[in-house]
C-alpha cells in the first residue's frame, strides 16, 4: 500500500482500523435491533448485508437470485424514507453513519454488498473538487476514506463474498494508484477478486458505466470474461410516459386521464435559452459540453445526481412544442431499472428533488441482477448450496 499509494493512504488505514485494528474512537450508539432467523429467513439461500445501500439498488439484485438483506446501512435520511418504503417488512433498522458502528453489532453474513460512495472518483466529483481547491480520492476525508469502513467489516467477519459498486473513473482516479490500492486491501483481507466495467445500456435506454468488483473468500475461478452481455438495446420509448391513456394516470407527474406528463417538467424559457447559448459557447471552444436532447427513439447519456439542478443531460423533445422537458421521477425509476417499463411499482415518497438525487446516485437494477446471477453458481459452490434455510 505504501509503495503504490505513498505515506499518506497507508496512514489513514492505520487511523481508520484496517491495518493494526481500530485506533480512533467510536462513537457509541444504542444496540442494534437485529432480528436473527426471523420471518423469511426459512426461504433464504443466503444473508447479505447492504452498506451505502442508498435505495436499494444493489439489494434488488441480490434478492432475487434468493438472498436475505440481514443489517442496512444508509446515512442519508431521504434516501432512508424511499428504502423503508419499498422494503417495509424488514426485521432490521437501517443504520445510519457507518463510520460509528461496531463491527461485532453487525450480524454475521454470507454477502457484503457496497456501493461506496463515489463522488471522490467521480470525472464531475473530482472536477468540482479542483476548482474547490478540495482533496479527492481517498485524500477527501469525508468520503474517499469510506472504503477502509468496509475493509474493516470484511477483516472481521471473512464473508464468502462481496459485490462492490462504483463510478468507472475509479480505475484510472491518481493514475491508477487508487484502484491499485483497493485492489491491494482486499488481496491482503485473503479474497480472490475480479472486476469489469459494464455499461446498463444493454438493459436500459442509458449510457451508465460502472465497475463492479467481486472477490471470493476462497478462489470459485469465478471470472467476470465469462459474463455474457444481452443482445437486448431498450430505446427511451419504452419507459417515458406514452400520454395517450394506455397508462394509468397517477396525478402526480401526468395529468388528465390521457397521463399526459405535467407542465412543470417542460423547461422554461429562460433556462432553455441559457442551455443552448451555453452549448454553442462550448462548441465554438471545441468542448463537448453541453445539453443532451433526445427523443424516444434514442439513448440518454447518464443520469447524475445533479439532474434535479436544469435537467440538461437528458432532455426528451416534446412533439409539438419547440421547448424540451425533463424526465419526471417515475421515468427516471424505469430508466434505472427500478420499475418495468411503463411501470409504477416503486414507491417514490419524497419529493422531485430528491427524487432525482436518489435515482441519480443509483444502479442499474437489472445489471446488478445480471452480475447476481452470474455469481450465482460460484457463491452456492461457496456457501455448500446446503438445504434453504440452512445460511448465516
Amino acid at each position: 500500500m505504501v509503495k503504490q499509494a505513498g505515506r499518506a493512504i497507508a496512514d489513514k488505514a492505520v487511523e481508520l482500523g484496517y491495518i493494526e485494528g481500530p485506533v480512533r474512537t467510536v462513537v457509541a450508539q444504542p444496540k442494534l435491533e437485529l432480528v436473527r432467523g426471523g420471518a423469511g429467513d426459512d426461504a433464504a439461500d443466503f444473508t447479505f448485508i447492504d452498506l451505502f445501500a442508498g435505495i436499494g439498488g444493489l439489494r434488488r439484485g441480490f434478492e432475487s437470485i434468493g438472498g436475505k438483506c440481514v443489517f442496512t446501512s444508509e446515512w442519508d435520511k431521504y434516501s432512508q424514507k424511499t428504502y423503508a418504503a419499498n422494503f417495509p417488512n424488514d426485521d432490521h433498522e437501517i443504520n445510519g453513519d457507518i463510520t460509528k458502528v461496531e463491527v461485532a453489532d453487525i450480524p454475521p453474513h454470507d454477502v457484503l454488498l457496497a456501493g461506496f460512495p463515489c463522488q471522490p472518483f467521480s470525472i464531475a466529483g473530482v472536477s468540482k473538487k479542483n476548482a474547490l481547491g478540495r482533496a479527492h480520492g481517498f485524500e477527501d476525508k469525508t468520503q474517499g476514506t469510506l472504503f477502509f469502513d468496509v475493509a474493516r467489516i470484511i477483516k472481521h467477519h471473512q464473508p464468502a463474498a462481496f459485490l462492490l459498486e462504483n463510478v468507472r473513473n475509479l480505475v484510472s482516479h491518481d493514475k491508477g494508484k487508487t484502484f491499485q490500492t483497493i485492489k491491494e486491501v482486499l488481496q491482503d483481507l485473503g479474497y480472490t477478486i475480479d472486476y469489469r466495467v459494464i455499461d446498463g445500456r444493454y438493459w436500459t435506454p442509458q449510457h451508465r458505466e460502472r465497475i463492479f468488483i467481486v472477490g471470493f473468500r476462497e478462489d470459485q475461478a469465478f471470472r467476470f470474461a465469462d459474463m455474457k452481455m444481452p443482445d437486448a438495446a431498450p430505446k427511451l420509448e419504452v419507459i417515458l410516459h406514452p400520454g395517450d391513456g394506455s397508462e394509468a394516470p397517477d396525478q402526480r407527474f401526468t395529468v388528465g386521464n390521457s397521463g399526459r406528463v405535467s407542465d412543470k417538467y417542460t423547461l422554461t424559457d429562460h433556462l432553455w435559452n441559457y442551455l443552448q447559448r451555453y452549448k454553442e459557447k462550448h462548441q465554438a471552444a471545441g468542448n463537448g459540453f453541453g445539453f443532451g436532447l433526445v427523443g424516444p427513439g434514442d439513448v440518454a447519456r447518464t443520469l447524475s445526481a445533479r439532474y434535479y439542478k436544469d435537467g440538461s443531460e437528458i432532455l426528451v423533445k416534446q412533439e409539438g412544442q419547440s421547448v424540451p422537458r425533463r424526465l419526471t421521477p417515475r421515468e427516471c425509476a424505469r430508466l434505472m431499472g427500478f420499475d418495468s417499463a411503463q411501470g409504477n411499482e416503486f414507491i417514490i415518497p419524497v419529493s422531485d428533488t430528491q427524487a432525482y438525487r436518489q435515482f441519480g446516485n443509483s444502479v442499474v437494477v437489472p445489471a446488478v441482477k445480471a452480475v447476481a446471477e452470474h455469481m450465482k453458481p460460484h457463491l452456492f459452490r461457496a456457501l455448500g448450496k446446503k438445504p434453504k434455510g440452512a445460511f448465516g
